[in-house]
C-alpha cells in the first residue's frame, strides 16, 4: 500500500500518534512509525491526538478547546487547551461526570463531546476523531519524543500487585 503512493510513500519525517490511547493500538502505531524512519533513515517524532483533536475542532478560530474521547474502563480521555493550542492542563483518564465537572469551556470536540454536553448542561459538542491528514494544524508544536503517553496504569499487575 505505501508503494504504490507517490515517490514510494517516502517522508521527509514520520510522525505518529503516541495517545493517549489503548496499550495495544499506540505500541503498534509507534512500532510502525518507528521502523518506517529507521529504514528511510528520517527522524521520527509523535504528537497528542488530543492536541490533534482541539485543533481539528478549532480550526481557524481562536477559541479554547476540552477534547474528550474515548478511554478504556468506561472511562474518557480529557485535556483543556487554550485558544493557542497549548494545553492547559495535563490528559487525565477519568469518569465522564468528572471530565464534566472539569470541563470549563465553551467548545467541547471529540467522539464523547454530545454526551459530555449532555452531563453539563452547556456548551457545543465536535463530535470528531482523530485525522492526521489535519496534522498541518498541529505541525508548529514541539514535537514529543515517539513513545506511548498511555495516561493511565496498566491494568496487568505483577504477582502480589507490584508494579515496577
Amino acid at each position: 500500500m505505501i508503494s504504490a503512493l507517490p515517490g514510494r510513500g517516502r517522508a521527509d519525517a514520520i510522525h505518529v500518534d503516541t495517545g493517549p490511547g489503548s496499550f495495544t493500538g499506540i505500541r503498534v502505531g509507534i512500532s510502525a512509525a518507528r521502523a518506517l524512519a529507521l529504514a528511510w533513515g528520517v527522524p521520527c517524532h509523535g504528537y497528542n491526538c488530543l492536541a490533534l483533536v482541539a485543533a481539528m475542532a478549532r480550526g481557524e478560530r481562536e477559541a479554547s478547546v476540552d477534547a474528550v474521547m474515548t478511554g478504556g474502563h468506561g472511562e474518557v480521555y480529557f485535556q483543556t487547551f487554550g485558544a493557542d493550542g497549548a494545553a492547559s492542563a495535563e490528559a487525565l483518564s477519568l469518569p465522564l461526570g468528572d471530565a464534566a465537572a472539569r470541563s470549563a469551556g465553551a467548545l467541547i470536540a471529540g467522539d464523547k463531546a454530545e454526551a459530555l454536553v449532555a452531563l453539563r448542561g452547556n456548551g457545543s459538542a465536535i463530535s470528531l476523531l482523530p485525522d492526521a491528514s489535519a496534522f498541518h494544524r498541529i505541525a508548529a508544536m514541539a514535537p514529543l519524543a515517539p513513545s506511548p503517553h498511555y495516561v493511565r496504569g496498566p491494568d496487568a499487575k505483577l504477582p502480589g500487585g507490584i508494579v515496577p
